[in-house]
């Protein structure tokens, strides 16, 4: 939870401030609506990092072991992360600002596309049987409290600065320098994650594994050969939790704080982060509850249920967010806000929570750790990449309802892809060995 609390707070800071600080410091040129959809791009850059992080990362988890890839996920993603704080603006060094920006946030998909999958796997290969649900839902809180760390931050410094997005000053001190602290700062949590990762002790799966022989010259082509199934079925199984989760996140924030002469609601940053950071809240409380009625119930049967209100409350975007039944700017409703926030979130926790279990769960051990972590990290390209720019796009061009049903045609897919997968609460991490990859193993690795 610690290690995962970091990664994603790394990861969240940059999302806060590809809207809010990034258009302005990178991409100052042209139209506003312009420079934010350049903002967002780069913001799905780590994206198509995360599935080459996942093969990288999944290739030495499951040849070297859960530890030792953990580590190297994290210096990655923290390394990155400080550089940004580093980094010169447009105004100093021109497009190569913009490029060494996207260089870096490719450097945090690689680091968080080896974190998840190693974070699951070192929970569920040690949790009792019966209890892995429970047991994975931990590191998933990371989520959760890697979002609240990364935007109360960000909150704080915009009070301290009196920083107002409405009015924002490319000579006030927040955007000169004050908005380099949390990135600068995720160094120390880094050391902080480092110690607390050096600590831990290798899965017992992991190393029954390796004593039966069962390691793997190339676990990308196993899983690819001969387990491409159930990599298509956790790609899609995880589509609609990363469509939801930055549309809660990342584009709502665009479309709440724009201004309203482009048709966004025009509410003021520090009030609609304070909502938010409140909404999240529920994220975090429904985590624990959907891993508990996972071990109860079963992983299908939650996340059949969560899917199908996902649907239902894509559907009704356009009731919360429509300027008519919203408002805007100091006559925006505020509470109806929090309603719609609180809603998505929830439901996020119901469907994340779950899915540190059922992922690995689909995969032998042997490829677990590369398996797990392609299915999660390609849904990220499919439902997160791509959504705060499409999202982005549709609002401005079609309203919000067209947003929701982007949501609702992704979630449908997940739906089908859940009902068709089997229940795995009571099967065995150890008995799910590859026994057709494995044959033939003393000649394919050293």
């Amino acid at each position: 939870m610690v290690g995962t609390t970091i990664e994603f707070y790394d990861f969240y800071i940059y999302a806060t401030a590809a809207v809010s600080v990034f258009p302005l410091l990178f991409f100052p040129k042209g139209d506003a609506g312009v420079a934010l959809l350049a903002s967002m791009a780069t913001f799905g850059v780590a994206f198509v990092a995360r599935p080459i992080g996942s093969v990288v990362f999944g290739h030495f988890g499951d040849r070297i072991g859960r530890k030792a890839t953990l580590v190297g996920s994290l210096l990655t993603m923290g390394i990155a992360t400080f550089l940004i704080g580093l980094l010169p603006t447009f105004l100093q060094v021109g497009l190569l600002a913009p490029v060494l920006l996207s260089i870096l946030r490719f450097c945090q998909g690689l680091g968080l596309g080896g974190e998840w999958s190693g974070a699951a796997l070192l929970v569920t290969e040690t949790a009792r049987d019966g209890e892995r649900a429970w047991a994975a839902m931990w590191p998933q809180l990371g989520a959760p409290f890697g979002f609240i760390l990364a935007n109360g931050f960000f909150l704080i410094l915009t009070l301290l600065f009196q920083y107002n997005s409405a009015q924002a000053q490319l000579q006030g001190h927040f955007l000169t320098w004050g908005w380099r602290i949390p990135f600068l700062v995720s160094a120390v949590l880094v050391i902080v994650g480092l110690y607390v990762r050096l600590k831990i002790q290798e899965t017992p799966v992991f190393v029954r594994s390796v004593a039966r022989g069962e390691k793997l010259k190339s676990p990308l082509a196993t899983v690819l050969r001969n387990h491409y199934r159930p990599l298509i079925q956790g790609t899609f199984i995880m589509v609609a939790t990363y469509a939801l989760f930055y549309l809660m996140t990342t584009w709502i924030l665009s479309y709440a704080i724009g201004r309203q002469e482009l048709g966004y609601l025009g509410i003021e940053y520090r009030s609609f982060l304070v909502l938010q950071l409140i909404s999240v809240l529920f994220f975090a409380a429904m985590i624990p509850v959907a891993g508990w009625l996972a071990d109860k119930y079963g992983r299908r049967l939650i996340l059949l249920l969560a899917t199908a209100a996902i649907i239902l409350f894509g559907l009704t975007f356009h009731l919360f967010l429509n300027p008519q039944n919203m408002g805007a700017g100091e006559n925006a409703n505020l509470g109806l806000l929090l309603l719609f926030l609180s809603i998505g979130m929830a439901l996020i926790g119901l469907t994340f929570g779950p899915m540190a279990a059922f992922l690995p769960e689909l995969f032998p051990t042997n490829v677990r750790y590369t398996g797990s972590g392609l299915a999660y990290n390609i849904a990220g390209v499919l439902g997160a990449a791509l959504t705060p720019f499409v999202a982005v796009w549709l609002a401005k061009n079609h309203g919000v309802l067209s947003v929701g049903l982007y949501l609702a045609i992704l979630s449908a897919v997940t739906f089908v892809a859940i009902w068709l997968s089997q229940e795995t609460k009571d099967s065995s991490l150890d008995a799910r060995a590859d026994q057709a990859a494995t044959i033939g193993i003393e000649s394919t690795s050293p």
